[in-house]
């Protein structure tokens, strides 16, 4: 009981029963359970994020009395500690870890939220309609979406599933391969203009987004994206961060229609058209605002009153789907109601930011400032309009900053920026933006990435000066550019290495590709080599053959005592040697021919010579005989290479 009085004390939890709770899940340690709701301790946050410390001032009740005035600006990890005076119970963070398929989201929230809101968070990270979803893994069983989280009786951390039985399982590994050569397609949008009846043929690719399509028909039209009223779309293109090739578009062309939204402005000038009793009532408002004007009071800075009545619409909707979408209209609205002198807002989800900012070379890295917007502030006003769109801090953001906005004044939104800072800067910094009091905003978050994580550099809170958030801006600037230089000199030496690097695997394959062409080159000699010499050698076997045909075919050779008459011829090679033989006188010419051409010397490239008289014997009859053509009864003849 003492335990649990200390408790109460120090935390502000009246429920008995949740203040055993929260003793049972910590065994009763009294420090690590005040821990849990407030984890501020001295001044110095203990962050999960990178495994850092992060210093803030000391707290000391005696120097921060309850009716002293808020300081000029405030750390962003200064500890918000509960009054003494009044105690107010703090609310108690739970940290979900919800599973669906292959994916985990976590989900942080106040024990007094309800089951249904966790469902709306889920809603727009995983893009499932809650209708579909069963939150399932509750210790209790199944659990109403009105059931408040505090009644449940929860410990800090928490594991669920979610189940969808009424959609269709994961695509086969068909479809993907299919989605994948359709990303790789290019369509061809026809859009018309309905206003000016004018036709616009679009190429995109298909993984082109459809919020892309719209923003270059924006550049067309100059209808901006919030405006664009469309027909044609398929059923399946509910989602503007969809690409092309999976939004159910007719390949390889496909016809669209745009045409301009009635903005609320013109909706509300029929409307006023319609009814002079409305005409009048806003009459009689505007006196009452142009007499506050008079006392030098500005409408858009009358503290008193509540400045959400001088607005005609929110900063950004409700349960938005999409960032994109969310901050065009922030970026619409703030335009109108503080003027076209403001920061150039980023549109695109804070993902897409950090790439901007972050993920590219480090000459063209810029530190991501976060503004963070709160309607019911009764700062906002004076912070936007005089130091927000300040000619100094607006030139100053742009030449360093990717600026990105949020506002967090609808619930819905605040716990989906709550649920991404948690995701991308730890739950410190998440704790912190939460304990803010509405009066603290607007915020100005300074962050820079390093390496390997994205630090929060500085916290800037609405009740600032020009001078001051000046100062500010340059002091992150400061440290940003130090770490800025270390990192191009990294990067330039790891450029430098890696062109040592190119260059030598250039030389290598140069001379890879040399070697391989002398290696080709020589296997072509070689191998025309060697189809010459088996040429060389089919021939040589082919002559050889009809040598031997040939010798085989001679009839024998005469005696020289024979009763019919011989012939003796003598025969010079070219070489000097003789061939001698003996041949019937009635032999014919062509028997000397195939004799010669047996021992190697065919007719057809060596000519037969006579003496005297000098004649070419090859040139005679072949079909006469030896007697006929005069040799007989000896000869001495000599052969010559043809020409």
């Amino acid at each position: 009981l003492t335990s649990h009085m200390c408790l109460a004390a120090c935390t502000g939890i009246e429920n008995i029963d949740e203040a055993i709770t929260l003793l049972e899940q910590n065994n009763w340690d009294l420090v690590a359970a005040i821990n849990g709701v407030i984890p501020q301790e001295n001044g110095i946050l203990q962050s999960e994020y990178g495994g850092e410390t992060i210093p803030g001032p000391a707290f000391n009740p005696a120097s921060h009395p309850a009716s002293a005035p808020t300081s000029s600006s405030s750390s962003a990890f200064r500890p918000v500690m509960p009054s003494r005076q009044i105690v107010e119970r703090q609310p108690r963070m739970l940290d979900f870890r919800v599973e669906y398929r292959d994916r985990n989201v976590d989900v942080v929230l106040e024990d007094s939220c309800t089951v249904g809101e966790i469902k709306q968070i889920l809603e727009n990270e995983l893009q499932i309609p809650v209708s579909k979803m069963l939150l399932k893994g509750w210790k209790t069983g199944d659990v109403e979406d009105s059931t408040v989280l505090k009644s449940l009786h929860l410990p800090k951390n928490n594991s669920l599933y979610v189940l969808t039985p009424d959609l269709p399982p994961p695509s086969s590994s068909s479809h993907s391969g299919a989605l994948q050569e359709s990303l790789n397609q290019n369509f061809m949008l026809i859009i018309t203009h309905r206003e000016v009846q004018r036709e616009y043929n679009l190429n995109f690719s298909g993984s082109s987004t459809i919020q892309e399509v719209k923003r270059n028909v924006y550049d067309l039209t100059s209808i901006p994206v919030r405006h664009q009223l469309w027909e044609g779309w398929p059923t399946s293109a509910t989602d503007d961060s969809m690409c092309l090739a999976e939004s159910g578009l007719s390949y390889p062309c496909h016809r669209l229609t745009v045409g301009r939204r009635s903005s609320p402005a013109q909706t509300r000038e029929q409307s006023e058209e319609q009814s002079t009793d409305v005409h009048m009532v806003s009459d009689s408002d505007g006196d009452d605002f142009e007499d506050a004007t008079e006392f030098g009071v500005d409408d858009g800075e009358v503290f008193g009153m509540a400045s959400s009545a001088l607005r005609k619409s929110p900063m950004m909707p409700e349960n938005a789907e999409n960032e994109g979408d969310a901050l065009l209209q922030f970026t619409a609205e703030f335009s109108s109601r503080y003027g076209d002198c403001h920061p150039v807002f980023f549109i695109g989800s804070l993902e897409a930011a950090f790439q901007e900012a972050f993920y590219v070379k480090a000459r063209d890295r810029k530190l991501l400032a976060i503004y963070l917007h709160h309607d019911e502030s009764v700062l906002t006003n004076v912070f936007c309009s005089q130091m927000l769109c300040a000619e100094s801090i607006v030139s100053y953001l742009s030449q360093n900053f990717i600026t990105w906005a949020w506002d967090l004044t609808k619930d819905s939104n605040r716990a989906r920026f709550l649920t991404m800072c948690n995701r991308h800067f730890g739950s410190v910094v998440a704790q912190t933006i939460r304990t803010q009091k509405t009066d603290q905003f607007p915020l100005f978050l300074i962050i820079m990435g390093k390496r390997s994580s994205n630090e929060v550099l500085n916290v800037i809170q609405g009740n600032t000066t020009v001078d001051e958030l000046m100062m500010r801006l340059m002091a992150a600037m400061e440290i940003f550019t130090a770490q800025q230089q270390e990192d191009i000199k990294d990067e330039d030496e790891r450029e430098a290495r890696e062109n040592v690097k190119r260059e030598q695997d250039e030389a290598y394959r140069l001379s890879l590709e040399a070697d391989r062409a002398k290696r080709e080159a020589h296997e072509r000699e070689m191998a025309e080599q060697f189809r010459l010499e088996q040429i060389r050698k089919e021939q040589e076997e082919e002559r050889e053959a009809i040598r031997l045909s040939l010798e085989q075919a001679l009839p024998p050779e005469p005696k020289e005592e024979n009763a019919e008459p011989v012939s003796k011829l003598r025969i010079r090679t070219p070489s000097g040697e003789f061939l001698e033989r003996r041949f019937l006188a009635s032999s014919k010419l062509q028997i000397v021919f195939d004799f010669v051409a047996s021992k190697g010397f065919p007719w057809d490239e060596y000519k037969l010579l006579s003496t005297f008289p000098r004649r070419d014997v090859t040139q005679l009859d072949p079909n006469k005989s030896l007697l006929e053509v005069k040799l007989f009864p000896q000869e001495t003849l000599f052969l010559e290479a043809k020409e």
